[in-house]
């Protein structure tokens, strides 16, 4: 007689049934656990794009018992979350927009953390002939000779800021002489990551920080072409949002972000990020004591 016979099959089927019940049963009197709060973080592409993010995420949710939403993307448009109330906190690198953003009224203080530099980066060939010239001597060469295609992120980011700021230390008008500059004047529209993959496909130049591109080098036929100027300096600042501008602002948690990264612990291993992996320091922290050059 089969061992897997009708009767067999029934057993089987109302052990399964009474299991079913006593798992019921003991769901329904577990109490659900309480959901943990959240904090709404805008960031650069910059911060993210390099990792620093999502090292530093799961720290901060298991110091403060939280959960982080980090929304990334350009200076211009992290702050612009912030201006919503769409975000508790931000973490970028535009030091006018920021101290405008401050003053009126949507942060409660601007907090430098880290900084790292800026870089132009090109093709081996250098076909402008710009290497080692100063960020302004080599722009207007660009503009001058056309012998080289630049890409411009275009977006509104602390990097596009900090490349209209060399346009204006060279002389020249940045939407009415730059942007009409010709074909060889391309602007994207897009974070770092794709600016740089682009100007590498195309061999041509590009602002970037160093952090970005040394996270990203393995992939590129880039390679810092201008790294020397003080105008190059690239300073990552976080601001808590403002609650009596912005009720809906996780305030204190928004605080603890702060703490967070200008903490000894953290500082240390903003400053440890990345070296071994990409051979270089992609950030050097700066809690309390902001670089001027």
């Amino acid at each position: 007689m089969s061992s897997t016979g009708p009767g067999r099959v029934f057993k089987f089927f109302i052990l399964l049934v009474l299991l079913g019940l006593l798992i019921g049963c003991a769901s329904s009197n577990a109490s659900p656990l309480p959901p943990r709060p959240r904090l709404r973080v805008a960031t650069t592409t910059s911060l993210y794009d390099t990792g620093l993010w999502g090292y530093l995420e799961p720290m901060f949710e298991k110091q403060y018992k939280v959960e982080l939403d980090v929304l990334y993307a350009g200076s211009g448009i992290a702050l612009e979350y912030g201006r919503r109330g769409d975000v508790d906190v931000i973490a970028v690198h535009d030091k006018a927009a920021e101290e405008k953003y401050v003053a009126d009224g949507y942060g409660v203080k601007r907090v430098p953390f880290a900084y790292n530099y800026f870089l132009i980066v090109g093709p081996a060939s250098d076909p402008a002939g710009i290497r080692g010239l100063s960020p302004e001597a080599a722009f207007k060469k660009l503009m001058t000779e056309g012998k080289g295609t630049f890409i411009s992120r275009g977006d509104n980011s602390g990097t596009h800021s900090g490349e209209k700021a060399i346009w204006k230390a060279a002389g020249y008008d940045y939407e009415t002489q730059v942007r009409k500059a010709g074909a060889w004047y391309i602007e994207v529209g897009k974070g770092m990551g794709p600016t740089l993959q682009m100007a590498s496909e195309k061999q041509g130049y590009t602002l970037t920080d160093i952090g970005t591109f040394g996270s990203y080098k393995s992939k590129l036929a880039l390679e810092p072409i201008v790294d020397s100027s003080a105008i190059l300096l690239n300073v990552y600042s976080v601001i808590a949002g403002n609650p009596q501008k912005t009720p809906t602002v996780k305030a204190e948690m928004a605080k603890n972000m702060v703490a967070f990264l200008t903490s000894p612990e953290i500082q240390e291993l903003i400053g440890e990020y990345g070296v071994k992996e990409y051979g270089l320091q992609l950030f050097v922290p700066c809690a309390g004591n902001e670089p001027k050059s």
